[in-house]
């Protein structure tokens, strides 16, 4: 124990000061959440924030985003250009405070900005601390004035002019690149990521135009500007559906100096996606603006209905779950002090945000159904049909409910539960298949591994109504299983198995299966993927065997570099099914922890998987086509 314990005096020598910027870079997790790829990208996103708000504070109108060839990132914008006056507090150009002094900057009440996004409020000198050089010219009087940073936010050049240009050029371009010695990980920018965070910036802030230019391969500069805001938003989301009325509802106006924007469309579909956002903050988990645009949306929604004898006076109600059925709806509000619960800003926590929202909603939304009753019965029968369907469904998922402990009684021939009653230790593997459902039960260790074989393939929730949905068996099977329930009624902590594992064949089907399986959580069961429980398993393509030598491939590429370099003649076996297992071999190469490989599902953005989860499993035919169409390439083999 000796070598763990500290010493026994404690005094002010042993108190470690980290001036500046240095203790960004010993901590760097405290200022941008981790050191991963995501945390890569909220560099950009801070760097990139700093252009839009000089939009929303009505100065610049176009940002302009290049990711260069050395894996650096330049952003440029034509608003005012930062300060390079002296600094009347730390005696050195603004621009430098800006870049070398934390929570230096115009968002902290000096008046420069009214709302202001940025990720975490960290600023630019965090992304200077965390970068291997960074350097900033400024266009402004009619001159380019430069300065660099290198080695985490050190001033290698102090500001200086470096040129002239025309008085009417104005702005601020940044350079940086990510230091390799934090992000160990990679510092390559992901064109896709990027490409879809600058697509919602401009949905979210109507008039400005984001530009982005990738140096890294010759691809053509991609523009993203909408005149209409989230009303385009909206429409782009409702893209792979089918709209049941014509309009996209709009609302917006400013109380209380918050500016309140709401746009909605009802689809065809049986599900609900809102999506809200705090001066261009994806708040995922909502707050008092979603909750103020629920709360507006179900008064107006049943007193139109109840004022029109859509519902007579002496019937229940539409609850909120009938009326968000089919909804595609962006909340966005500008706040010029925004405050959120937790370190991410995933929820807003401003209480005056909720009666403010409520309002402003509420009266424009009754104004549209008042002079629109076309829309406006359309939309109340999509709410009233989503009700019926609910009152049935409800039967169907008491079945379902989990009463205690799970009573195997109701899923005869389908769950082998696993001995354990700790659900951190526990898994449960899904299975494609009685065949793979048996050699699974006898391969696997059941003191701690439970395994659930699905017979066929599981229902499309993405086209069916809750009625069929939870009268489902396959479905019904596994809800019952994980004990968590489903929707309102959704309990996390009664998650039986910390580790859920889908294991289908590696062929086409497979692939199907398991779509329609992530497809089933998404919607239903999204805690379960924001929880990091859902995996997915890596069974072997190939057994290449010489002699008694057995050897597994699980890329195409795995097996080649195999078979080169085994002497002599290789016997290659290609497994179409998990079935061609024996129960030692699914052991060994896709159930035991020390040997096999589980693929973590995560969802980075989810407003993106919800339109590759519409695309891939709706109803509309050709945005799927256009996927496959333009994916074809990265298809090595196919068993059809």
């Amino acid at each position: 124990m000796s070598n763990i314990r500290g010493k026994e005096s404690y005094g002010a020598e042993d108190i470690q000061v980290l001036e500046g910027l240095e203790a960004v870079r010993t901590r760097p997790g405290m200022y941008i959440g981790s050191t991963s790829d995501t945390g890569l990208h909220h560099l950009a996103w801070e760097i990139i924030d700093n252009g839009i708000d000089e939009s929303l504070a009505g100065f610049a109108t176009e940002v302009i985003v290049t990711i260069n060839a050395d894996e650096s990132l330049s952003v440029r914008d034509n608003g005012r250009g930062m300060p390079t006056d002296l600094h009347e507090k730390t005696h050195i150009s603004a621009v430098e405070t800006i870049f070398t002094v934390l929570h230096a900057g115009g968002k902290f009440g000096g008046g420069a900005y009214k709302v202001s996004g940025g990720l975490h409020g960290v600023g630019a000198s965090v992304v200077n601390a965390l970068s291997e050089f960074l350097e900033v010219k400024v266009f402004k009087n009619g001159s380019i004035h430069y300065v660099r940073f290198e080695a985490g936010g050190s001033v290698v050049e102090p500001l200086r002019i470096i040129g002239e240009t025309d008085k009417s050029e104005k702005g601020t371009e940044v350079t940086f690149k990510p230091d390799i010695k934090i992000f160990k990980e990679g510092t390559i920018f992901n064109y896709q990521t990027t490409h879809n965070r600058l697509k919602q910036m401009a949905f979210l802030n109507k008039g400005i135009k984001i530009v982005l230019n990738d140096k890294r391969k010759d691809t053509e500069q991609v523009v993203f500007y909408n005149e209409g805001g989230i009303k385009d938003y909206v429409s782009y989301l409702n893209k792979t559906k089918v709209p049941i009325h014509d309009s996209v509802i709009y609302a917006e106006g400013e109380d209380e100096d918050i500016m309140v924007e709401v746009a909605l469309q009802y689809n065809d579909t049986f599900q609900s996606t809102v999506y809200s956002f705090a001066n261009n903050i994806n708040t995922g988990e909502g707050g008092t603006h979603e909750e103020g645009f629920r709360m507006a949306l179900n008064r107006v929604i049943n007193n139109y209905a109840k004022d029109n004898n859509f519902i007579k006076k002496d019937e229940d109600s539409l609850i909120g779950e009938d009326i968000r059925e089919g909804l595609t709806a962006i909340v966005s509000i500008k706040h010029t002090n925004p405050q959120y619960e937790g370190q991410t800003k995933s929820k807003l926590g401003n209480s005056e945000v909720r009666r403010v929202v409520s309002r402003i909603f509420a009266d424009q939304l009754q104004r549209f159904l008042m002079e629109n009753p076309d829309e406006a019965k359309i939309i109340i029968e999509k709410a009233m049909i989503a009700s019926k369907a609910r009152l049935a469904a409800s039967k169907a998922r008491e079945i379902t409910r989990r009463k205690g402990a799970l009573e195997i009684s109701a899923l005869p021939g389908k769950l082998a539960d696993c001995s354990s009653k700790d659900a951190s230790l526990s898994e449960i593997f899904i299975v494609e298949g009685d065949s793979a459902g048996g050699s699974a039960k006898q391969g696997r260790d059941s003191v701690y591994q439970a395994i659930l074989p699905l017979r066929g393939k599981i229902l499309n929730v993405e086209k069916a109504n809750l009625n069929r949905i939870f009268d489902n068996n396959e479905i019904k099977a596994m809800i019952a299983a994980f004990g968590t329930g489903v929707g309102d009624e959704m309990d996390i902590e009664k998650l039986r198995y910390h580790k859920i594992v889908i294991m289908t064949d590696a062929d086409v089907d497979g692939a199907h299966i398991r779509t329609l399986l992530l497809t089933f959580f998404f919607r239903f069961l999204k805690p379960l993927i924001d929880g990091g429980y859902v995996y997915i398993a890596q069974p072997p393509l190939y057994k290449l065997s010489q002699g008694r030598r057995e050897v597994y491939a699980y890329t195409n590429e795995e097996m080649e570099a195999i078979r080169n370099s085994m002497e002599g003649k290789v016997n290659l076996q290609r497994y179409k099914g998990l079935g061609e297992m024996n129960a030692d071999q699914l052991w060994d190469t896709t159930m035991s922890p020390e040997h096999r490989v589980l693929i973590q599902v995560t969802i980075d953005d989810a407003i993106e998987a919800d339109q590759v989860f519409d695309m891939l499993m709706g109803d509309e035919v050709e945005p799927r086509r256009n996927f496959i169409i333009d994916n074809s390439e990265f298809v090595e083999n196919l068993d059809i």
